[in-house]
This record gives C-alpha cells, sequence and structure tokens, in this order.
C-alpha cells in the first residue's frame, strides 16, 4: 500500500499522469493513466461544491493507492488545507482528531463504526460516501446523524464523482451533475458522461438510468446485472432492495443462472448457515407479493466475494466449495 507521502512525491513530479487502478467490481482491474489537468479540475470543482478552503480539514481513511484516496489528497493539496489521515480500516474512529472535519470521505463498510460514535455532527460537517450505494436504513441513520452526506457516483476514468446524490433528497436517488458535466444515454439506456473540460470529453458507462434532465437522473443498476426471465427484465440491484427486510443483517447479492424454459432465473445468494436459508427463503416469499420478482434459487455461502478497494460484493455465481446449502 502506497503512503500519503510517497503519493505527493510522485504528484510534484514532473510527469503530466498519475498512474491509478480500477477497483475491479465489473470485470479485471486494470491500471491506467490519469492526467493532472484532469484531477486538478475534479478536485477543484469538489471544493467549490463543498466549500473547502485553506482553512478547512478534510479526512482521509481510504488507500491512496485508488481514486478515491487519491483525490483527497489532490483536493487538500489544490485548497492548501489540512489533510487528517485515519487508518485505512472499517473500524474507523476520529477521536484522533481533535478539530472538526469539513469533508470526511469514505466507503459504505466505515460507515457502522462512524456512525456509533457520540456527537458526529460535532466531529464531521460534511461526508462523502463511494464506492457502493447504502440501504435505506443506514441512509436514516446518517440523516439522525445530522451530518450532511452525499454519495458520489462516478469512476476512476473521471477522476472520482462527476454526479452527487444528497441522502436528505427524497423520492429516490436522484444525482445531479457536477459543473460542467451533462448526461445523455446510449441506445440500452445506459448514461453517457458529456464533460467537455476534461480530457476524455465524453465517456459511456454500463450503467442504465432514468435520465431526468440533462444534468440529473436516477441509477437503476448496471446493464451487466439485468436479469431476463420470460422477457421480463429485472435489476439486480432493485430486487436486492425488495429482499432487504426478510434477509436482515446478512450479507447478500442478486444475480443469475441460466434457465432452459425462461433463459435466466433469478438467484438470491446469503452469507449465511445452512440452517438460516430456508426461514429466509420463506420471509423473502411472504414481503415480495409478485412472484415473478421473488428468486427462482436461494443460496448459502461461507463467504461473499467482495472488491480489495471498496468492499463491492461481486456478483457472480458462488463456486461449489464455497456454498452450504441450496434451495430451488
Amino acid at each position: 500500500m502506497a503512503t500519503i507521502a510517497e503519493f505527493i512525491e510522485e504528484w510534484n513530479s514532473t510527469c503530466p499522469w498519475i498512474e491509478a487502478h480500477t477497483s475491479g467490481s465489473t470485470g479485471t482491474p486494470k491500471s491506467i493513466r490519469l492526467l493532472k489537468s484532469d484531477m486538478r479540475i475534479s478536485a477543484q470543482a469538489t471544493n467549490r461544491f463543498f466549500g473547502i478552503n485553506r482553512n478547512s480539514v478534510l479526512g482521509l481513511p481510504l488507500s491512496v493507492d485508488y481514486i478515491a484516496g487519491k483525490m483527497m489528497v489532490v483536493r487538500a493539496l489544490e485548497a492548501g488545507c489540512r489533510l487528517e489521515a485515519f487508518p485505512v480500516s472499517a473500524d474507523l474512529n476520529l477521536a484522533s482528531c481533535r478539530e472538526r472535519i469539513d469533508l470526511l470521505s469514505l466507503v459504505p463498510a466505515q460507515l457502522p463504526a462512524v456512525l456509533s460514535q457520540s456527537s458526529l455532527s460535532d466531529r464531521v460537517r460534511c461526508m462523502l460516501i463511494g464506492g457502493a450505494g447504502i440501504s435505506d436504513e443506514t441512509a436514516a441513520a446518517v440523516l439522525a446523524s445530522g451530518v450532511d452526506a452525499y454519495i458520489g457516483y462516478g469512476m476512476t476514468e473521471t477522476c472520482s464523482h462527476v454526479a452527487l446524490s444528497s441522502i436528505s433528497a427524497c423520492g429516490g436517488r436522484v444525482y445531479h451533475a457536477m459543473p460542467d458535466v451533462t448526461f445523455d444515454t446510449d441506445s440500452r439506456g445506459c448514461l453517457t458522461v458529456i464533460a467537455p473540460r476534461f480530457s476524455f470529453r465524453s465517456l459511456q458507462t454500463n450503467d442504465m438510468v432514468e435520465l431526468l434532465t440533462p444534468t440529473s437522473f436516477r441509477w437503476c443498476g448496471r446493464y451487466d446485472n439485468v436479469i431476463n426471465s420470460g422477457g421480463i427484465k429485472f435489476f439486480a440491484e432493485e430486487l436486492e432492495k425488495l429482499y432487504a427486510l426478510p434477509v436482515g443483517k446478512h450479507a447478500y447479492y442478486v444475480c443469475s443462472e441460466t434457465d432452459e424454459l425462461w433463459g435466466q432465473r433469478i438467484v438470491l445468494v446469503v452469507e449465511c448457515d445452512a440452517g438460516e436459508i430456508d426461514g429466509i427463503k420463506r420471509g423473502v416469499e411472504a414481503a415480495v407479493a409478485d412472484h415473478k420478482r421473488r428468486p427462482k434459487t436461494y443460496i448459502a455461502v461461507r463467504a461473499i466475494s467482495r472488491t480489495a478497494t471498496s468492499g463491492k460484493i461481486k456478483r457472480e455465481m458462488p463456486a461449489d466449495d464455497n456454498i452450504v446449502s441450496r434451495i430451488c
């Protein structure tokens, strides 16, 4: 794992680009080169949005091996402000920082520890959550904390977020573009990021969205995660929300497997003991009235595979040696 000092040394070099790594959440992780000029544009826009200046304090509990961590360092350098580094851990403890943090960037796996700390709004002014979505229950806990919080939409290729969604917004997760960024969709309904100030100008994604305006959208799910069962298309991410209550505390995800009759069948994978999956099945069937939206296969696994960077779940059929129970 690279240190902040090593990254700053790389940033201050004469080389016009920085080497970064994609997370691997949608494929094999790869190394790419990002122009420092693009990273500066992104950092300056974020600093303006959150009111970051030379008197601010930024909190960094993320690795600088990846874009989220790198960009927090760049934001601090661009603003000339203080950067408070924390251990890269899910057990994030803010007690070591004696000043109020103006912007804390973190991933969802770190939220439970942060939200458990007393007087959080006295410790943190704003939180920037990236890497993966959060549940409605977690969003409610964030709101109750009194901390202003946003979920970022972006990727390594866009130098972090190009859109933000306020946790306090009602009516579903709507993302609004950063300055000088607009959106369109392709023939599949997938988001196109149009950013003329950046070197990439335009970037095509595999994220299916409901485009509301040229500068706002509602995220539906990954094109890769669409399940076509009997001619009906289901988004894995939307199904997961339906199953959240009956699955309860367990980690889980939705994927699909081939079905000779229907093309694909919905599969619910849960990290739990073999004896628990039958109860979860009964709970889902009671909670989801539409039988078409119910899983056709329930799988209990020892451990769910996640990406090394942000802890995103890898939506894939589990290996046979990881399965402890399967119900069809």
